[in-house]
């Protein structure tokens, strides 16, 4: 049977897949609660200490994360706590935003205030330290240890395992999002569109830029996701109309300098990315996920229209996951493992928004038994 990486390479290629794929993503608190429910841990290496064994390893995954997520912050690891409970923490970051953050579960941050409200201020305070390389920004950041080392080893460990690796980061719209907040972002899309361009010409020479060090120190991946939310549950954050005018040439550039590494680019995005899907296709996009059903997104219908462009990622309802109820998860899964079969489209079986602990270990080792007995094209 075909590895991972040979599998998605040829999906890329359109050619010669013979099974469908498989991935998947979890919440943190997911694996404490399987624990609980049976699932295996390991020694971390540490005298009494144990973890859960790393899914991708557990579960035989074909793709694997090993690199990216370097500190897109203009200044790289400053952190201040403001605020502090047992159950939350009020802290600023290096782009002057405010977020409270849940210290014990996993959840999108409470936005409070942003210091980049305007251009002037952008360019007199955070503008400079984009416009150049640091590899500092490789090593380390204040929720996780993470250093270029350890991507290798985990590079290393996916290529001997024959899996996909893949690089990948959050891409200009995620980044503005984060720097301004939303509501000073959205208003300035209409009143700045001039400052919009600047940000997002700044942030794209500065993710080639860290890209290339990062391809010359640990080697060239399989491919590349970009993670963009450019949808809530009922439509995106902006008109197509102006993400074609503001967004659309950076995505096009970030694409074409993977493009020039033959590497193919997958784009994430929750919500309902339904409108958006003609322009990332214009874009070069090759991939996509997580098609999240809730908010709308439709995985068969996607297939039908563009399943001659696209490689699809993920599609599976977690809300029939969470009823844990194993008649209506075979029923999902198998509408559609057969109805993307049956389309001959690229399709690697995963859920449409990552794994929370409410879907119980035996839930999802149920599924992977459906997949199992029909993931052959």
């Amino acid at each position: 049977m075909q590895t991972g990486k040979i599998l998605v390479n040829n999906m890329f290629a359109r050619n010669n897949f013979e099974r469908i794929g498989l991935y998947e993503g979890f919440w943190p608190e997911t694996l404490d609660a399987w624990v609980l429910q049976g699932y295996p841990q390991e020694s971390t290496g540490l005298r009494d200490n144990v973890s859960p064994i790393d899914p991708i390893d557990y579960f035989n995954f074909d793709l694997h994360k090993c690199g990216g997520f370097f500190d897109t912050e203009p200044n790289p690891g400053f952190y201040e706590v403001l605020e502090e409970t047992e159950e939350w923490v009020i802290s600023r970051n290096g782009a002057g935003a405010i977020f409270k953050w849940w210290k014990n579960r996993s959840g999108t941050p409470e936005h409070i205030d942003f210091d980049m409200k305007n251009r002037e201020i952008w360019e007199e305070k955070y503008r400079d330290p984009l416009l150049s390389l640091d590899v500092q920004r490789f090593n380390g950041k204040w929720w996780e240890e993470k250093t270029l080392e350890n991507d290798l080893i985990d590079f290393k460990k996916g290529e001997i395992e024959g899996r996909w690796n893949w690089y990948g980061h959050v891409g200009v719209w995620e980044v503005m999002r984060s720097s301004m907040g939303d509501l000073n972002m959205y208003q300035n899309l209409i009143m700045d569109p001039d400052w919009i361009h600047d940000f997002n010409r700044v942030y794209t020479d500065f993710f080639k830029r860290h890209y290339s060090f990062l391809f010359e120190t640990n080697g060239l991946p399989d491919g590349v996701w970009v993670m963009d939310d450019l949808a809530y549950k009922n439509r995106l954050f902006a008109s197509p109309k102006i993400l074609r005018e503001l967004f659309l040439p950076y995505y096009i550039e970030i694409v074409d300098f993977f493009h020039d590494f033959d590497l193919p680019v997958i784009f994430h995005s929750d919500g309902d990315i339904s409108e958006a899907l003609p322009m990332l296709i214009e874009a070069g996009f090759e991939g996509l996920n997580p098609m999240e059903v809730k908010a709308g997104c439709d995985l068969l219908k996607f297939a039908k229209d563009y399943g001659d462009k696209l490689v699809f990622v993920g599609g599976m309802d977690v809300r029939v996951l969470e009823t844990n109820n194993r008649d209506l998860v075979r029923k999902e899964a198998l509408r559609l493992i057969e109805g993307m079969k049956a389309l001959n489209c690229c399709f690697i079986f995963g859920s449409d928004h990552t794994i929370p602990p409410s879907v119980n270990y035996d839930t999802y080792r149920y599924l992977l038994d459906i997949y199992q007995e029909n993931m052959m094209y």
